[in-house]
């Protein structure tokens, strides 16, 4: 059972979409405002878990995964553009009137193949081979999306820490514009890996 620890912690705490967006809230002194973004996280990790869990892989079509890929690619770019165009007036940043709200999370996060990724294997075969299912699954899914909550909030603390050193609006405006033109190059390579490829291969 340390394994489905293991998993879920290396691929939901490394770098992706929600991470980020975790990240650049912290760095506008806005970690505590998205903690219903964190939350929305959370509940949609756990929809998947236990959507996966009761109905299995077979449920999971490839051109209904690049559906909901290209979906989230369009949701991730909406973001990025959010975030772009934010204002460099430090004291206005730092109250900032658009934060993450829980829907941004929940919707971000079941369009997220990262988030299936993380859940399927889980859910389908590492869930049964333990012998979890029923109440167990549920309770499992539960600690695992507590899991999913604290991993955009652990890199919102880093942006905490990060964010508070910082005097010169400019610098906060650029770490904004870094982390649109990241959301931007993970959008294009979701967009490559898990809506272009399968569809190519379906064409050919």
């Amino acid at each position: 059972m340390l394994e489905i620890v293991a998993y879920a912690l290396g691929v939901m705490y490394t770098p992706g979409p929600v991470n980020l967006l975790g990240l650049n809230a912290g760095l506008h002194g806005q970690a505590r405002t998205s903690l219903g973004f964190f939350a929305g996280v959370a509940l949609a990790m756990l929809t998947l878990f236990l959507l996966f869990g009761w109905v299995g892989a077979a449920w999971v079509r490839g051109d209904m995964l690049a559906v909901v890929g290209a979906v989230g690619c369009g949701y991730i770019l909406y973001l990025a553009v959010k975030i772009a165009r934010s204002t460099v007036d430090l004291g206005a940043v730092r109250r900032a009137p658009r934060v993450l709200l829980f829907r941004d999370g929940l919707i971000m996060q079941l369009c997220n193949p990262k988030g299936m990724i993380a859940t399927l294997p889980i859910a389908t075969i590492q869930f049964p081979a333990a012998g979890i299912h029923g109440a167990s699954l549920t309770l499992w899914s539960l600690g695992l999306a507590a899991l999913a909550f604290g991993a955009p909030g652990s890199y919102a603390l880093i942006g905490a820490v990060v964010g508070q050193r910082i005097e010169n609006p400019w610098i906060l405006k650029g770490f904004s514009l870094a982390m649109a033109a990241l959301l931007v190059w993970v959008a294009i390579t979701i967009g490559y890996e898990h809506v272009w490829l399968p569809l190519a291969a379906g064409v050919g």
